[in-house]
């Protein structure tokens, strides 16, 4: 290391704090770093912060920003953010040096402020050596990680080279910021983010300045903080200057500002404050940053070698989520595998090697996360960049019909088919950066700009067709980005035991259930959902004396779980190994009242309730190719799953669309896939279910196998919680006005807030929004059944409520018939 205070910290602007973000997880983590900065470190240590709260103010120009700071507004209730939103005349009244001639609106969080990011950390310094810390060494580059192989053939970090010695440790922590990337070479880990230009200009005094809140301008991508009786003027623009050879000498040292980037944050800072025209600029900073594809930091454990953690790619967020970030990696530290719960997102281990590998993915994305930083955060937006990276066998075919396709996790999975043709995913522009030709007439990114908005989108009706033709006919849902892997080995019945909370014991061929595992976290509080939602059924490998398992796990969470079970298998030292198929399989499903009927005519089997009941699955041939058939269904239809090898994909997916086509059978995406899923009260992992939730807290009691006496990785703490009861619980809502939701809405029950929803969506059969939330008693008591029924509720969207009803279980098809062919 140089010092604790160089790099970012060294030409940070500001440490501006704002406490509300389009995100629970980053509220939380906005909550601990305020509460240190402002309250615990200087208790402690009798030391200054540099904390100002004078407040924090958010510039819209237009109804869709008003509208998405209204959204932060309602999540804030939840979190007791206190904000406002004014109007032009009242913005005017609190910062009479801004001009409001193209306001729409703003949004004032009285209790915002900023920190001074190097006098905190040295705070921290001092606190952390009053408890018993080493002091830190400066001054003192790495030169080396010694990296062993254990006798199970896993990497583990056993020491740390400097130039004034070695340093024996299994742990060691990545924060090198912008110098992450070199320093993880040293171990063999892919660190990927990329270093930029980021900077900042202070302006010279100006009168009346003194004690105005900390303004963004978000559609005009630039922030003004006060620093004294002057301002602090900076942004993101959509040009920024790559840092291509990063230097190991620069600890401190600053670039030349380039005022042809720079110019557009002066020019929209003027815009809204204009005395700054006739304001001197009294010193220019310009300094390296680091960023990351999803701007997301990167946090725990890395994939290749065991013991190294990443706390690094903070995208300047790093300031003002400190607390939060430390205090989750070192839970990460103490315990690998138990997640801590508001760190779900941010997983070193999210990214699948093929795209930290990619070096054309990892700018890409950077670059784009960088130059929209500041724009509307719509529900329903996919990126541009980077795309194209993970391709399944029906790619080339579903898009000659139209499909408009999602990026989750480099995977290009289908959304939903626009009737108007196809619709390609260009390469990568840069926003017409760099010298680059925008593109002209890009329809996918037209269609995409359609559907900024906080309402129902336009293809609403489209959506819905293909919800209801599956409802009412069938629909084939190609989810062939979803991973699969198998577990096999000697002992691999004693680690699926382990690792699954369900039971494992069922003979090959049955047994295709939800699964959880988990941990108890620090705090002595059940964190028993780990990431291991999926569904599994036993398989007879080849190799007497083995058993297996063969596990289809959504795409989104996939490289999450690989990680996972692997780290599991590793610490309980199981023999027995994870293979991962998922680029050699293809995966569609059919569902709906019809999908017996025609897949009768495609699959060589019986399949009738009593030959192929629910939950199992088969080995058969389909149009001549070998297919694994699974009778599940995560949209409440009856239908069966086809698992098929990925050269036969295109020829079983031709021979199902032939003998549907009589049927009304239709392509179907995930947007359907998500209205139907909620619609029948199906969780969906990292929404409805998180590390910070149980199976009690969820309703999904029944996926315990607590009647046994199988130990699982979190029994103990379900156990403890059923014996407790449970103090919060996931809770199904419908509204009788038709409005659009997406998440994020406060739940209010007797007119106070309980809670917020998680996920929510539009349900075209049962015609009502849809959403889902976990509530609490705010008189700090178990929430029963019966607190959930007696209770008068309301959703808030965007500051107006909304009348709900609560249901206990799903309205659609409570008895569970559909899925079990009766109609």
């Amino acid at each position: 290391t140089r010092r604790g205070d160089s790099g970012t910290l060294c030409v940070s602007p500001a440490g501006l704090l704002w406490q509300l973000r389009p995100s629970d997880v980053e509220v939380e983590l906005l909550a601990h770093t305020r509460d240190v900065v402002s309250r615990d470190l200087p208790a402690e240590t009798g030391l200054h912060t540099g904390w100002v709260e004078n407040g924090g103010l958010f510039i819209a120009s237009n109804k869709q920003r008003l509208d998405e700071y209204k959204r932060l507004m309602s999540l804030g209730k939840v979190y007791g953010v206190e904000s406002h939103v004014l109007t032009p005349s009242q913005t005017k009244d609190l910062y009479p040096l801004m001009n409001i001639d193209d306001l729409y609106g703003t949004l004032y969080v009285p209790k915002d402020g900023t920190m001074d990011p190097a006098g905190t950390c040295s705070t921290l310094a001092r606190a952390a050596t009053a408890r018993g810390a080493t002091v830190i060494i400066e001054n003192c580059p790495v030169t080396g990680i010694q990296v062993r192989t254990d006798d199970f053939g896993v990497k583990r970090v056993h020491a740390v080279e400097t130039a004034h010695g070695t340093i024996q440790t299994p742990c060691v922590v990545n924060c090198a910021g912008v110098w992450a990337r070199a320093l993880g070479r040293l171990a063999g880990v892919r660190v990927p983010l990329v270093a930029m230009h980021h900077a900042y200009v202070v302006t010279e005094r100006i009168e009346g300045i003194q004690n105005m809140p900390n303004v963004r301008d978000h559609d005009a991508s630039v922030y003004l903080r006060l620093q004294g009786d002057a301002l602090s003027v900076g942004g993101y623009e959509s040009n920024p200057i790559f840092w291509e050879e990063v230097s190991e000498k620069f600890a401190f040292g600053l670039f030349d500002l380039d005022w042809d980037v720079f110019m557009q944050h002066i020019e929209g800072a003027v815009n809204r404050v204009p005395v700054l025209e006739k304001t001197g600029i009294k010193s220019t900073v310009c300094g390296p940053e680091s960023f990351t594809a999803d701007h997301k930091p990167l946090m725990g454990e890395a994939p290749e070698v065991r013991g190294f953690f990443l706390g690094c790619g903070f995208n300047s967020a790093g300031k003002r989520e400190l607390r939060g970030s430390c205090i989750h990696t070192w839970i990460w530290m103490r315990r690998p595998w138990a997640h801590p719960d508001i760190a779900i997102s941010l997983p070193s281990r999210r990214f699948h090697h093929s795209l930290t590998d990619n070096n054309r993915w990892i700018r890409e994305r950077s670059h784009e996360s960088y130059a929209k930083n500041y724009s509307v955060v719509f529900p329903h937006d996919e990126p541009l960049a980077g795309r194209n990276v993970r391709k399944d066998p029906l790619h080339e075919e579903l898009l000659r019909q139209g499909c408009v396709f999602q990026e989750r996790h480099g995977w290009e999975r289908p959304g939903w088919f626009n009737p108007g043709g196809a619709a390609p995913v260009l390469d990568y522009d840069y926003y017409g950066a760099y010298g680059r030709q925008r593109h002209g007439d890009y329809t996918y990114n037209r269609l995409l700009g359609d559907e900024y908005t906080f309402d129902f989108p336009p293809h609403h009706d489209i959506i819905k067709k293909e919800c209801l033709t599956c409802r009412n006919a069938l629909a084939l849902f190609d989810m062939s980005y979803f991973g699969k892997f198998y577990l096999v080995g000697p002992e691999a019945t004693k680690a699926a035991d382990w690792l699954f909370s369900a039971d494992v014991s069922k003979a090959p061929g049955t047994g295709s259930a939800p699964r959880f595992a988990g941990e108890i976290s620090p705090q002595n509080t059940p964190s028993t959902l780990e990431a291991l939602f999926c569904t599994g059924t036993k398989v007879s490998p080849s190799i007497p004396g083995w058993d297996g398992y063969y596990l289809a796990i959504g795409g989104a969470v996939a490289q999450h779980n690989w990680s996972h079970i692997t780290t599991v298998l590793q610490d309980m030292k199981f023999q027995c190994k994870l293979l991962d198929c998922s680029e050699e399989l293809g995966m569609m499903s059919i569902q709906g009242p019809l999908s017996r009927v025609v897949l009768q005519e495609v699959l060589d089997t019986d399949l009738s309730n009593e030959a192929f009941p629910f939950s199992t699955h088969k080995i058969t041939t389909a149009a001549g190719c070998q297919v694994r058939a699974m009778r599940l269904s995560f949209v409440g239809e009856m239908g069966w799953e086809l698992h098929v090898p990925r050269a036969d994909c295109v020829k079983v997916y031709r021979a199902v669309m032939e003998a549907g086509a009589q049927h009304g059978i239709t392509n179907a995406g995930y947007r359907a896939i998500d209205s139907l899923s909620i619609e029948k009260g199906y969780r969906h992992w990292h929404a409805d279910l998180r590390p910070d939730d149980t199976p009690l807290e969820a309703g999904l009691a029944f996926t315990c196998k607590l009647k046994s006496s199988i130990p699982f990785l979190g029994r103990e703490a379900v156990e403890a919680q059923k014996a407790k009861g449970i103090f919060r619980r996931l809770v199904c809502f419908t509204t009788e006005e038709k409005v659009p939701m997406f998440g994020l809405e406060a739940v209010w029950r007797d007119g106070k807030v309980v809670g917020h929803i998680r996920r929510a969506d539009f349900g075209f059969a049962i015609d009502k929004t849809i959403a889902y939330g976990y509530i609490r008693d705010p008189a700090g008591g178990p929430v029963s059944l019966d607190f959930v029924k007696s209770g008068s509720y309301e959703l808030e969207r965007m500051g107006v409520t909304f009348p709900a009803r609560a249901h206990t279980k799903s309205p659609f098809d409570p008895d569970n018939k559909r899925v079990k062919g009766f109609y």
